[in-house]
């Protein structure tokens, strides 16, 4: 006689595999912690006001700076080629609505003189954007990293992005390529460096996430070393200044281009990460339960590191070597929203992306001449992973 199996409650997360026969052993599996339905309401609130903290942030990000200018002049110039198009429509029916509706903001308009609008267009929203998505790739990429690895203590760059990116972008500098070319130079050398990593952990044998990271330890240092030869050999007056600061990370000379070089590919490589999410809770519970729920880990992995990697170097590219984002903001995601990766890589995007606009305006109000935010994000971020450290010890 075949002993029934208790059915799980629903508290204590544990199903069973799909597709056992009857009446044979049922092997248990604990799925990842989905928080009841009573709970929802509080995580929804909880992403209301993450999405209002970033709106704040973004506004904020318009007004302050050297060149002041107050958030009503600020909004009506960024809609103002909107509203000159609504003006120019030549719409007999709708021409009437229109004007009446938008002739009181163009006496407004005629206020602002072109530093105004060049502020606006030319300096700060390419920057805004840019830190924006440059911060939420790299949060995210760290949370899925981490996800993938199961270890909170990875970065985006464990699998040497970062030196690979620092490599190639001195590279360019050292032979005066340009800035077109430091950006290209840069993203290559950190695919070049992950794809690096992937070859050798493919020839060990062994445990494949412990072979990654060792790999990715091995790349990142002979690119490091490549970093400091360059350095070494370079020109002290011009190129050694310019490879320094680049590395130290900036947004100071971001534009639209930058911008949309980095759209595109970050909101390609997040959107796979953001589809896989739930099965990254399944990854998080291991090797042999994630293949007993029928699920590829290895290609799970190649997909995650793929897309994580390409967020990875294309903000590097634009940015230079920023840390700290991709550590701090997952911890602050998961102590925020649980453990769940249906809410993590969400929740990294807007945390990541506001904590590292909220860093580039202090970068560029606190003193008179600029702060590279790689400093700036190691003074901030430091001290919360300490704090978090501290925690979560308590905790435990």
């Amino acid at each position: 006689m075949v002993d029934a199996v208790p059915t799980p409650s629903v508290s204590d997360r544990e199903q069973p595999v799909d597709g056992t026969a009857p009446g044979a052993d049922i092997d248990v599996v604990t799925t990842p912690s989905v928080p009841e339905d009573r709970e929802l309401p509080n995580y929804r609130f909880r992403f209301l006001i993450l999405i209002l903290a970033a709106v704040f942030c973004v506004t904020t990000s318009f007004v302050i700076g050297q060149f002041s200018i107050g958030v009503v002049d600020a909004a009506l110039i960024l809609i103002s080629p909107a509203v000159h198009f609504a003006m120019s429509l030549d719409i007999p029916i709708l021409d009437g609505i229109v004007r009446t509706l938008l002739s009181p903001l163009i006496p407004m308009m005629e206020t602002w003189d072109d530093a105004m609008y060049s502020v606006i267009f030319n300096i700060r929203l390419p920057r805004i954007l840019t830190a924006f998505l440059v911060g939420a790739a790299l949060s995210t990429a760290g949370a899925s990293y981490q996800g993938m690895f199961q270890n909170p203590l990875v970065s985006p760059d464990i699998l040497g992005a970062s030196a690979g990116a620092g490599l190639g972008a001195a590279l360019a500098i050292y032979l005066y390529l340009g800035t077109e070319a430091i950006t290209v130079f840069a993203f290559a050398g950190g695919l070049l460096a992950v794809g690096t990593a992937y070859a050798v952990s493919r020839l060990v044998r062994g445990n494949a996430t412990l072979s990654m990271v060792l790999a990715g330890i091995l790349v990142g240092s002979l690119f490091s070393a490549s970093i400091s030869y360059i350095k070494l050999v370079a020109d002290t007056n011009d190129q050694l200044p310019a490879i320094t600061y680049w590395l130290m990370g900036s947004l100071a000379g971001a534009t639209m281009g930058d911008v949309y070089f980095a759209g595109v590919v970050i909101i390609i490589g997040i959107i796979p990460l953001y589809l896989l999410r739930w099965r990254m809770n399944v990854l998080t519970l291991g090797e042999d339960e994630a293949k007993s729920m029928g699920i590829n880990t290895n290609l799970l992995r190649l997909i995650v590191i793929v897309c994580a990697t390409f967020i990875t170097a294309v903000s590097v590219s634009i940015s230079g070597i920023i840390g700290w984002v991709g550590l701090v903001i997952p911890h602050f995601c998961r102590m925020i929203f649980g453990y769940d990766y249906r809410r993590i890589v969400p929740a990294a995007v807007l945390m990541g992306g506001g904590f590292l606009l909220l860093v580039d305006d202090f970068a560029r109000t606190i003193a008179t001449t600029e702060i590279p935010l790689g400093i700036l994000t190691a003074f901030v971020g430091a001290p919360i992973f300490a704090y978090l450290l501290i925690l979560r010890g308590r905790e435990s």
